[in-house]
Formats: C-alpha cells, sequence, structure tokens
C-alpha cells in the first residue's frame, strides 16, 4: 500500500487546457499516473495528450469515476476550483497553485473541512508515489520505490532529499509536499498520521522551516508514533526580520523559530539533521536493518 495516491487513483487537471495544466498533464501521464480527465469551463469536448475536456468536475466525475483531483488554476480562481472539486465528491484534491488570496483560500478550507475531503496544498509540489505515479509537479525521475515516508514544506527541498535518499540506496513509499502557504489543507500531523498506518512505511523524514507551529504540533503527535521519523529544518541561518520566499515562513515574536522546532523534534526523540546531507545515515541509524 501507500498513502494518498494508489492503483485506484483516477485523477482529473483542473485548468487542463492552460499552459501549466497541459505541461504537467503530460508528465502526470508519463510517471503512469491514471489521469482520465480534465476540466476547463467552456472548453467541454476537447482533448488534451487523449484525455478527454469537459466543463465542470461534476461532469468530469461523473464520466471517468474520477477521485482526484489536480488543480493548475489561476490564484484569482483556484478557491472556487478547489470548492467545486469538493462540492463534486472528489475525495482527494491536490492544489498546486500559489499565491491564493488568504481570505479566499480560508473560506475554502471552510468548505473542505465540511465536506470532508483532503486537501493537499495550496503552492505545493504534488505528491508522487514510485511505482504508482504522481500528482502535481514533482520530477519523476529522482524516486525509487522502497520504505520511507516524505513530507515537507518546501518544494525545491523535497527534490534535493528525495534525490539524495534515492542516490544513496533508499526507496520512498510516498513523497508528500504539504505547501508553504500559511493556510493549507493537511499538516504534517496529518500526513505522519497515515505514514503510521501504511504497512509498506518503515520510517518518515519530515522536512520544516522557519515560520508557524505546524513542526511544533507535529512533535507531539511523534511521541505516540511507533516508526521512526527524521527531521530537518531549514532557515536556521535566516537573517532576523528578513522576508522569505514562503507566504507562511514568518517568524513572529518567539514563536516558529529554528531553535525552537528543532527543540521541539528533539525532545520528542527525533534526530534532527544540520544538514540535508546527513539525513542518510540518520535515517539508517533510526531504522536499523529495516532500510
Amino acid at each position: 500500500m501507500s498513502i494518498l495516491l494508489d492503483q485506484s487513483s483516477r485523477v482529473i487537471v483542473q485548468g487542463i487546457t492552460g499552459r501549466e495544466g497541459q505541461f504537467h498533464t503530460k508528465n502526470m501521464l508519463a510517471a503512469g499516473t491514471t489521469l482520465v480527465g480534465g476540466v476547463t469551463p467552456g472548453k467541454g469536448g476537447a482533448e488534451v495528450e487523449g484525455v478527454p475536456v469537459f466543463d465542470t468536475v461534476a461532469q468530469a466525475k461523473k464520466e471517468t469515476g474520477a477521485n482526484a483531483s489536480c488543480i493548475f488554476v489561476p490564484p484569482a480562481g483556484a478557491a472556487d476550483a478547489i470548492m467545486e472539486a469538493a462540492d463534486a465528491g472528489i475525495r482527494l484534491i491536490v492544489c498546486i497553485t500559489e499565491t491564493i488570496p488568504v481570505l479566499d483560500m480560508a473560506r475554502a478550507m471552510r468548505f473542505v473541512k465540511e465536506k470532508q475531503v483532503r486537501l493537499i496544498g495550496p503552492n505545493c509540489p504534488g505528491l508522487c508515489t514510485p511505482g504508482v505515479g504522481k500528482i502535481g509537479i514533482i520530477p519523476y525521475s529522482i524516486f525509487r520505490e522502497g520504505h520511507v515516508g516524505f513530507i515537507s514544506r518546501s518544494g525545491t527541498l523535497t527534490y534535493e532529499v528525495v534525490s539524495l535518499l534515492t542516490t544513496a540506496g533508499i526507496g520512498q513509499s510516498t513523497c508528500v509536499g504539504i505547501g508553504g502557504d500559511p493556510i493549507i489543507g493537511s499538516t504534517f500531523t496529518d500526513c505522519l498520521h497515515l505514514f503510521e498506518h501504511d504497512e509498506q512505511t518503515y520510517a518518515v523524514v519530515m522536512c520544516g522551516e522557519i515560520g508557524g507551529s505546524d513542526e511544533e504540533d507535529a512533535a507531539e503527535y511523534i511521541k505516540e508514533m511507533s516508526k521512526p521519523v527524521v527531521g530537518f529544518i531549514s532557515g536556521r541561518t535566516a537573517p532576523p526580520g528578513k522576508r522569505m520566499g514562503h507566504a507562511g515562513a514568518i517568524i513572529s515574536g518567539s514563536t516558529g523559530t529554528a531553535q525552537g522546532k528543532v527543540a521541539a523534534l528533539q525532545g520528542a526523540g527525533v534526530p534532527v539533521a544540520d544538514t540535508i546531507f546527513d539525513i542518510p545515515d540518520l535515517l539508517r541509524q533510526a531504522a536499523g536493518k529495516k532500510l
């Protein structure tokens, strides 16, 4: 098994006729993803990379049996796209779009919670299950099938660390980029809970960054986990007051600091790497012969 994406996943792309939608549709198909259709209002009846385009998510779900969606809709319409997918009964929504207005995102979050739909992102690279496929913009070629779950707020950090793991001969069960915005759907704790109950996952790597309190919240859950977790916190050398790339990477007073996050993880028994190059060795030490 794996988390979130498996052989039963049937994916549609909202915004499939746009430049990004078309480009990443082609790449998702090449990765083996069961991509069954796309949605662009007013473009129903067209085709992109051989998959049919529908005017609404409800039509796409009815005709294709879709149960997951990847969103490439521009920021002004992305929150509405999330809510349309949730309202149509799509169970997994991965939103790649960044710079969605915060108030729009707050409205969408309340809606998806009411519908009990799982949202990954926004402002995320998506997710990947090696051997099954990917949803989003993650480069599939860097992955290798295995037993390490991976979660990160940063897309670029995801690619760098996954590449290091693969080069070190450590494969991955599922990789999830949860996004770097102030309001995101699934948190570190949500994903850790899924990995804890996934038979294919033997250990987890969690890459956090400065800002917010998601890593500290995850540390409390890790105390209850049976599987080893290795951590890394980026932004340790960020100058005080410096605006960082992610909207969620904002330190408020004494909360959200790298030092506080490292201390919280270490207090939960998590080995925290000083650099990403230390992660493979820490992982082998934590998981022993299982990897």
